[in-house]
């Protein structure tokens, strides 16, 4: 049964014919040990991909594919990571699925581009980043303000090759959120010096990552 059907498909691919401008790559990790989302997330990428041909699936499984996940910051599955151009920061781990669908879409329309529609002063602001910056950003699919900020650690994360933007499928991953206390979301966790809950708006969010980058 295809998961993109009906009025969903048809918005996709419209969505995919009027916004790609270039090609997209899709790189998922897989686990054979207890991922009960991982077959879905494999079906609903490949019928992304089959929407569309300039977005390019690449399938691994993280134990023998290990070099790959290594290479590319993989550390555990289900796994999808964004690439234009070139390969981004970008990470979803878990189903980007319910209100996160948003989210991927948004992202591919962006890695195609290999650009954001970030504030020029937020790119400027980015160009001074003397660190690296890890964002956290836990979700669950029925949050509908998960994704803003899930595309806001994205797109800072397209926009420079030092931030590395991560959203995390809470209930898929329930230890990963006990670690950091997860009580609501989206809750954002930056360099593990700051957390804060809600989807800030660009501009406190960017005052957010450069005042735990200097932390550094």
């Amino acid at each position: 049964m295809a998961i993109i059907e009906g009025e969903n498909l048809k918005f996709v691919k419209e969505l995919f014919q009027k916004e790609l401008k270039g090609e997209v790559n899709l790189i998922f990790f897989k686990s054979e040990d207890n991922c009960e989302t991982c077959n879905d997330i494999k079906e609903m990428l490949s019928e992304l991909a089959a929407i569309d041909g300039r977005i390019k699936l690449t399938l691994y499984d993280i134990k023998e594919n290990a070099k790959e996940a290594k290479f590319l910051g993989v550390d555990k599955a289900p796994a999808t990571v964004i690439g234009g151009k070139k390969i981004y920061n970008a990470y979803y781990f878990g189903m980007p699925s319910g209100y996160e669908f948003s989210a991927l879409l948004e992202d591919i329309v962006d890695a195609s581009a290999g650009t954001t529609k970030l504030s020029e002063e937020t790119k400027e602001s980015l160009k001074g980043l003397k660190s690296n910056v890890e964002i956290k950003v836990f979700v669950t699919p029925t949050c509908p303000y998960c994704p803003r900020a899930v595309r806001m650690a994205h797109q800072l994360a397209m926009e420079s090759s030092k931030i590395k933007g991560i959203m995390v499928e809470s209930m898929e991953f329930p230890e990963w959120a006990n670690q950091y206390d997860v009580m609501a979301v989206p809750k954002i966790v930056i360099n593990e010096t700051t957390s804060f809950e809600g989807a800030l708006p660009e501009k406190m969010f960017m005052e957010q990552v450069m005042a735990a980058a200097n932390k550094e």
